[in-house]
């Protein structure tokens, strides 16, 4: 029966939500530059050559992959490598879940 009046709480605020306009899909975003300062299993700095460096913090889950899209298990990141990452926003904090090796 709780799950059943929570479940209803839910459509209905959904539903209002969708009425109002509020709704938008959380897709994510790319970004390329050189890695300019990196934490293995935590933090990307990059220089994405817009002036400033852009901080990135890593999802528990990170997909690498090549340049030709195949994964890859234990990626070699280091400086001044250029590399693409997926990320979304969460709060203030850039979280990158894929990170796509240029060179």
């Amino acid at each position: 029966m709780i799950k059943s009046l929570i479940g209803f709480a839910c459509a209905g605020a959904l539903w209002l939500a969708v009425a109002n306009g509020q709704v938008s899909t959380v897709t994510g975003s790319e970004s390329t530059g050189k890695i300019t300062d990196y934490t293995p299993d935590s933090a990307l700095v990059l220089d994405t050559g817009s002036g400033e460096p852009v901080h990135y913090k890593f999802a528990r889950k990170v997909t690498y992959v090549d340049k030709d899209g195949q994964t890859i298990q234990t990626p070699a990141l280091t400086k001044n490598l250029r590399v693409k990452v997926h990320y979304l926003k969460q709060g203030g904090d850039m979280i990158v879940d894929k990170v796509t090796l240029a060179e």
